[in-house]
């Protein structure tokens, strides 16, 4: 049976963490993980989930373009799960996207980032994979994967702009937010 967990917010020592490798002997409780994490991704209506955001300090992470296919339509049928995922190899070019995050409702801003990655990961059947990836599925894998690092894309963004959200993040990190999903400290 799934079940919608809830997300931590930005403040929560969890999302500060290096996650550990997750245990791939262990079917049971990732596919479980993969389940509860992919019904509070819709319930939340994101486009990315890692399992620090849930709680759970395991690099594991699901990504979901068909959300943002409106505007990206090349993402209609893109969704991946990753576990163990390791970057390979990014661009020296780089691209700037707006993001956001649902650790950290309401806040949104530019990050540079590289513009392609390679990574190798295992999908769901445990099976390992290498694909390459860029546009906006590059921009989402790349955020999720830095949550795995313990690190979140505010932390990327321009020093003025953080300047001008420093209040924005104290009131997150202190409980004064409301979000259209289940959150927690």
């Amino acid at each position: 049976m799934s079940n919608i967990l809830p997300i931590y917010l930005y403040g929560a020592e969890v999302l500060k963490e290096q996650a550990r490798e997750a245990d791939l002997t262990d079917r049971e409780h990732l596919s479980t993980l993969v389940e509860e994490m992919k019904e509070t991704l819709k319930a939340a209506d994101g486009c990315g989930l890692a399992a620090p955001q849930v709680g759970v300090s395991e690099r594991v992470l699901i990504v979901d373009g068909t959300v943002v296919a409106d505007v990206y339509d090349y993402l209609k049928d893109f969704k991946r799960t990753m576990i163990n995922p390791v970057l390979l190899e990014e661009s020296s070019e780089q691209c700037t996207y707006s993001e956001g995050c649902l650790s950290v409702p309401g806040i949104y801003a530019e990050v540079r980032r590289p513009a392609k990655i390679k990574v190798e990961y295992y999908n769901e059947d445990l099976e390992k994979v290498t694909e390459e990836f860029d546009k906006f599925a590059c921009r989402m894998i790349q955020h999720e994967m830095e949550h795995l690092d313990g690190h979140l894309f505010v932390e990327k963004v321009a020093p003025i702009r953080r300047k001008m959200i420093t209040k924005k993040l104290q009131n997150i990190a202190k409980g004064r937010i409301t979000a259209r999903y289940r959150t927690r400290q």
